[in-house]
């Protein structure tokens, strides 16, 4: 089975640096721009760019994310169905904002006129004041609860049938769609909290984990799939990293170290007295791996966790020459990991990097075939710079 990449598409604008933002962070630029660090705003045509180079370069699809520190992620990605012709669309909503057979009927449509191009990312929700300010006034526990309720009526809605349910937190009355998608979308799910849990193995298709080291990595696996098992089911299992990949690892932890020494101390501390407040079990362990400081952020071997620093949700980035991080995709395979949704700052140039320097080594080992057959404009693995291991800091 090859290796599923996903892009990401930063509707929130994007930079040289880093962009903060989620969890209830606002977005910003993490550092002041240099002499080629300006911000690039998230309109259409820069948007548009990321896809194309994502789908030239072989990524299966493009994660875009849900809050209110960005885009609306499902009239974006409408829009860009337009400009791309392959390139499938992760799209993360929000089940509190939207009523079930909305959203069924709204999947329905999207398939219809982007055929088989849509996934879903179903995000519960992790910061109750970012909810409240959308009208949701439900606690985390009962967040989860009316997700599974509402996976429920969806995927019921999806086999045809005619739905009435009432339950403790939704309830719809002979709700039918007049089509229904084809293919169905499938459900990417993610959560470290035993209600998450619970929802992931019932509804989830692929199962998410941030970039935790691979020992943590392993056990969050190993509870998911025991938890399907239970369930009479089976998941795919997905990880959400960033990526600062080069010809050497020298040249990979210069950037890193260009984009941490960009970090305003200020900003630092800002961003981690917000996220210290988030009920997310995903946000805390993410917290735990740099523990707010600057200071040995590489918590497992080509693993650096500065990201986190300035910017909610994954905060981990896999740092090295295209050969290390080709190796840690395929320690992290190894675990069971199927799909990889990356990203780097800049998404145009780091989707380059990756593209040409790290998939060519995927596919020479057998683990990774391009979507459209031929790995169109991929650099070939033999023109590449030799690996070069270099001193990690």
């Amino acid at each position: 089975m090859s290796l599923t990449f996903h892009w990401f598409l930063p509707t929130y604008g994007d930079s040289r640096h880093v962009i903060g933002g989620g969890h209830g962070v606002a977005a910003g630029a993490a550092g002041a721009a240099g002499a080629a660090g300006g911000q690039r705003p998230a309109d259409l045509g820069y948007l548009t760019q990321i896809g194309r180079a994502a789908e030239q370069l072989g990524f299966e699809g493009a994660l875009t994310p849900t809050g209110a520190w960005c885009e609306d992620a499902w009239l974006t990605t409408a829009m860009l169905a337009r400009e791309t012709e392959r390139l499938k669309f992760l799209v993360a909503f929000r089940p509190g904002f939207v009523a079930p057979t909305l959203a069924a009927q709204m999947a329905a449509t999207f398939q219809r006129y982007a055929p088989g191009r849509l996934l879903l990312n179903v995000v519960t929700g992790g910061e109750s004041h970012e909810q409240r300010a959308y009208g949701d006034f439900l606690g985390k526990d009962e967040r989860y609860a009316r997700t599974g309720e509402f996976l429920d009526i969806v995927r019921a809605l999806w086999r045809g049938e005619s739905v009435t349910r009432l339950g403790e937190h939704l309830q719809v009355e002979d709700a039918r769609l007049a089509r229904v998608p084809d293919p169905v979308p499938p459900i990417y799910f993610g959560g470290s909290s035993p209600a998450a849990g619970e929802v992931a193995a019932r509804h989830s298709d692929v199962y998410l984990t941030w970039g935790e080291p691979p020992a943590q990595v392993a056990e969050k696996i190993a509870w998911i799939r025991a938890l399907a098992e239970k369930e009479g089911r089976t998941v795919r299992f997905g990880i959400r990293l960033h990526v600062i990949t080069r010809d050497t690892a020298d040249q990979a932890w210069a950037e890193a170290r260009r984009l941490l020494d960009g970090f305003d101390p200020a900003a630092i501390a800002a961003v981690q007295a917000g996220l210290a407040r988030s009920e997310s079990e995903g946000q805390r362990r993410m917290l735990a791996l740099h523990g707010g400081s600057a200071d040995g952020l590489e918590v497992s071997p080509n693993l650096w966790a500065g990201i986190g620093l300035v910017r909610g949700g994954a905060g981990t980035a896999l740092v090295g020459s295209h050969g290390e991080v080709a190796e840690r995709i395929e320690e992290y395979h190894r675990l069971g990991i199927d799909e990889f949704v990356m990203s780097g700052h800049p998404h145009v140039e780091e989707a380059y990097w990756f593209g040409e320097g790290v998939l060519p080594r995927l596919a020479a080992t057998g683990l990774w075939t391009h979507p459209a057959g031929a790995a169109t404009g991929a650099a070939d693995v033999s023109a590449a710079v030799p690996f070069a291991a270099g001193v990690r800091r």
